[in-house]
């Protein structure tokens, strides 16, 4: 299923002269503020973010969902599209799963990974909506809820992932819950944050010592009045309380509009629980729209913070990259590869911010050059960068070109049966 190297090297042999030429320019450029850019080129090359496995089939809205072509029938169909997204990019070595959407062998999913060079990052459990036979229904709630024998199956299987998780080699389980409130006095809302603590505490006990738990806030959705866990300082009360394997997940589309995401990257990582990202963008609300695509400067600001702390802390600052988005009128495979290419970018962006002359500037209260010296990084068009990276591992120079050349997706179409009619929610 994976598209053919010889297209990938043939492609890029067309495209080598120019990228040559590009990539030396640039090196000229960076080279005049003494960056090295083999040196960034090698950075870019560390760089990876994980690709959800929801997010290789088509969203969807609470109004509609239009099914595309070819679209995945199982997780082991959606490891063989990350593994293409993985194979033209070099940028998204791990999946992260799902559950119980995933459920499988776990042994068959190490070894299909292992087939497409993919790992697995943080599992994710699912107590926002009812599952076949399931017992008690979450429709008011799943760990925080007033009944002791639904919380003790939401907590069950959050447990389970933990499980699932360690034969594939994860290290994290990230918990997002839909619990809240869509009136006024429907629910108490300190006894529920009291109960979903007591919750996650279980959860958190279970945990083998090199893993994470990462709690994600969202202000609104299903819960329309409030949510248990509806903002980033909330995650934080959370996360200490239960420990320190417990830190914050930041997901862009999670907050409301023009609030200032970079400073909450800052605040979490003073206090050493900023666990990880859910990278999308937004214009409205929670619109899981292609990373960078609204809003590419606020990407660059972000990674500008995690840059600044990655060279303050080393290794010991080692957050959760993924993927989060929607695809609603693209083909999943196009832009789950376009983000992954945006936030690399972002983040060689950020690499290229003269953190001295930045320094100086904020300590001697110079506004204008301190935003100029962040607008000089973001300018500066690092594709020669990017595209050379991707080739010396053996990705594609244009991995959307290539994708559309190999007709990848029109050959699983004739494999995967066509889903038709139209539902609501995410796949």
């Amino acid at each position: 299923m994976r598209i053919q190297s010889e297209l990938i090297h043939e492609n890029n042999r067309s495209q080598a002269d120019a990228l040559e030429a590009d990539y030396n320019a640039l090196g000229e450029h960076l080279q005049r503020s003494s960056i090295d850019i083999e040196a960034v080129t090698q950075r870019a090359s560390q760089f990876g973010v994980a690709i959800p496995s929801w997010g290789v089939g088509t969203g969807g809205t609470r109004f509609a969902r239009f099914p595309g072509l070819g679209e995945p029938r199982h997780v082991f169909d959606k490891l063989d599209d990350c593994g293409v997204i993985h194979q033209l990019t070099r940028a998204t070595p791990t999946v992260s799963l799902h559950i119980p959407w995933d459920d499988a062998n776990p042994n068959e999913l190490l070894e299909k990974a292992n087939s497409l060079e993919l790992g697995f990052d943080a599992m994710n459990s699912n107590t926002f909506q009812n599952q076949e036979n399931q017992q008690h229904s979450y429709k008011f709630g799943s760990v925080s809820h007033t009944d002791v024998a639904t919380r003790e199956q939401a907590v069950e299987h959050n447990i389970r992932c933990i499980e699932i998780g360690k034969t594939l080699g994860s290290k994290a389980l990230t918990v997002w819950v839909g619990d809240g409130s869509n009136f006024p006095g429907q629910t108490h809302m300190g006894r529920q944050f009291d109960r979903y603590l007591d919750s996650l505490k279980q959860v958190y006990t279970a945990l083998p010592d090199d893993w994470q738990l990462f709690t994600e806030h969202k202000m609104y959705e299903p819960a329309f009045y409030s949510t248990v866990v509806q903002d980033w300082g909330s995650s934080y009360l959370i996360a200490s309380e239960l420990g320190p394997k417990a830190s914050c997940l930041v997901d862009l589309g999670h907050h409301a509009p023009n609030v200032n995401i970079e400073m909450i990257v800052s605040r979490l990582a003073r206090f050493g629980k900023l666990g990880g990202f859910h990278f999308n963008d937004s214009k409205y609300g929670d619109d899981d729209l292609d990373a960078g695509s609204i809003d590419p400067y606020r990407l660059f600001l972000v990674f500008n913070e995690l840059v600044d702390l990655e060279l303050q802390q080393g290794d010991n600052f080692r957050p959760a990259y993924m993927l989060d988005q929607s695809h609603n009128v693209t083909d999943p495979i196009e832009s789950l590869m376009s983000s992954a290419m945006e936030v690399q970018r972002a983040y060689i962006q950020a690499s290229l911010v003269d953190r001295e002359a930045l320094s100086n500037y904020q300590l001697n209260n110079d506004a204008l050059m301190a935003a100029q010296t962040l607008k000089q990084a973001f300018r500066t068009n690092v594709d020669p960068i990017l595209q050379r990276c991707r080739m010396n591992n053996g990705g594609a120079i244009d991995p959307i070109s290539v994708y559309r050349e190999s007709q990848y997706r029109q050959t699983v179409s004739e494999e995967r049966p066509v889903v038709l009619g139209s539902s609501s929610g995410i796949v």
